[in-house]
């Protein structure tokens, strides 16, 4: 069984980017977000509960309708933690699973809130992907046309980096990429000998 290592850092802290530099070293990983997206469209069970929970307009052609749900749970916080009692544990069996069929020394399982969840609580280790809070403000604002309060809305739903590092295994600063790939690098080496 591998060792499952977590990767998370805030909106706009390069998880993405990192993520496919530890596939680019052959390592596995799992990210939980487009997992979500995938078995929120294909589990028969995940969407008839989000159905009674949103009701039908929840679906558009047996596509989830993101927009639809995202301003409903952006403004209800009950309605929020109803859909992530619908999604976490189907995610989680997923994963189980998917973690079963590999056989490399450790995974990856992205997760953007994984402190915030106790996720952390469920792997090995974890890694904590830190860049200065104007830096992320700034790639979000490019990366999805938002506006500054748009991104600080968001970022406002999850953890400072300061709150999330005294739980990280590790932590990489991404600010600039070359120093970035070093980190990684050597600290793939360090997770091969876990």
């Amino acid at each position: 069984m591998p060792k499952i290592i977590g990767l998370t850092g805030g909106i706009g802290s390069g998880k993405s980017r990192v993520v496919k530099l530890f596939e680019s070293l052959n390592v596995p990983c799992y990210i939980a977000d487009i997992e979500a997206k995938r078995i929120m469209n294909t589990n028969q069970d995940v969407k008839a509960a989000v159905k009674t929970l949103f009701g039908k307009e929840a679906y558009i052609e047996e596509q989830l309708n993101r927009p639809y749900i995202g301003q409903i749970v952006f403004s209800n916080p009950e309605k929020l933690k109803a859909l992530n009692a619908i999604v976490h544990p189907a995610v989680a069996k997923d994963f189980t699973t998917w973690v079963a069929a590999q056989t490399s020394p450790y995974v990856i399982k992205e997760v953007a809130i994984l402190f915030e969840t106790g996720g952390y609580k469920q792997v090995d280790k974890s890694i904590l992907i830190t860049t200065p809070k104007e830096i992320r403000i700034n790639r979000v604002m490019q990366r999805d046309n938002a506006t500054k309060e748009e991104v600080l809305a968001r970022m406002n739903n999850q953890w400072s980096d300061e709150q999330r590092i005294s739980l990280a295994d590790y932590s990489i600063e991404n600010i600039d990429w070359e120093k970035t790939k070093k980190s990684i690098r050597a600290l793939h080496e360090k997770l091969l000998a876990l």
